[in-house]
């Protein structure tokens, strides 16, 4: 091997050393061999996701008439299709066609459990805003308990990519920020693929999710990690085919309306 071609390997090493070195500093992990970057759970430095206007919602609302074939969760009347996480009933205020977390009554859970679904959901971040960062109109929707869409004020509110309103938790930003203003009524359409195990509980395809933020597209069929967690990534762990959904209680009084569901055959991954 040639002196010059020694030279030229030994240049590379140190430039890719001082390039992660550098990347650490800013929470940034470099993967050279796939040519991508790697961000840290919760990475203030993340870039954050282009903001788009989701349009207006018609003059009927949001939602309209459900599918025929979906279950109805809540239809703004009473909470007989959910119960409270600690046992007992939901114990969240229901008004005027919607329903609101209650501080310090916990999370909430429906009455049956679903796997693969469409699920449909209204919610509305509360007006006056308070608060900033995660501390502000903080919800959040479960499917089988354990892998949250986040719910946030996040119009012109800046946190944490992977926590904004639209985000899989703590794993995937959403492609844009489609947030409406607080007080406003807003979507979410989900399209969510359960993880299949084998008999000794190993993954055979994990979690995915496809959603719509009025009407916008903000997570693609993402791959989850495993349940979703703050600061963490826990791995799979198995578990029976079908799970409750859940909604979050986290100190802001958040409202809930037209949450239906539909059921969707098996499918391969």
């Amino acid at each position: 091997m040639s002196k010059n071609i020694n030279t030229g390997f030994a240049i590379l090493a140190v430039t890719l050393l001082l390039s992660s070195l550098s990347s650490s500093a800013t929470g940034v992990k470099l993967v050279t061999a796939a040519g991508s970057e790697k961000w840290q759970i919760h990475d203030m430095n993340r870039p954050q996701p282009p903001i788009v206007d989701p349009g207006a919602p018609s003059a009927q609302g949001l939602a309209g008439r459900p599918p025929s074939d979906a279950i109805v969760l809540f239809d703004g009347k009473d909470l007989s299709q959910w119960r409270s996480v600690k046992g007992g009933p939901a114990p969240w205020k229901v008004e005027n066609g919607y329903m609101e977390t209650v501080d310090g009554s916990g999370y909430i859970r429906s009455e049956k459990a679903f796997g693969d679904c469409q699920l449909h959901v209204e919610w509305r971040a509360p007006l006056p805003a308070r608060g900033e960062g995660q501390g502000r109109g903080n919800s959040g929707v479960y499917l089988m308990e354990k892998y949250e869409v986040q719910v946030l004020d996040s119009y012109q509110n800046k946190t944490y990519p992977d926590g904004q309103a639209g985000a899989i938790y703590g794993q995937h930003p959403p492609l844009v920020n489609a947030c409406r203003p607080p007080g406003q009524w807003q979507t979410y359409d989900i399209v969510f693929r359960r993880p299949r195990f084998d008999k000794n509980g190993k993954v055979l395809h994990p979690a995915r999710v496809t959603l719509f933020h009025n009407g916008v597209l903000v997570q693609d069929n993402v791959e989850l990690t495993g349940p979703t967690a703050h600061k963490e990534r826990p791995p799979y762990e198995a578990h029976p085919d079908k799970l409750a959904l859940m909604l979050q209680d986290h100190s802001s009084p958040v409202r809930f309306r037209n949450i239906w569901i539909r059921e969707l055959p098996e499918a391969d991954q």
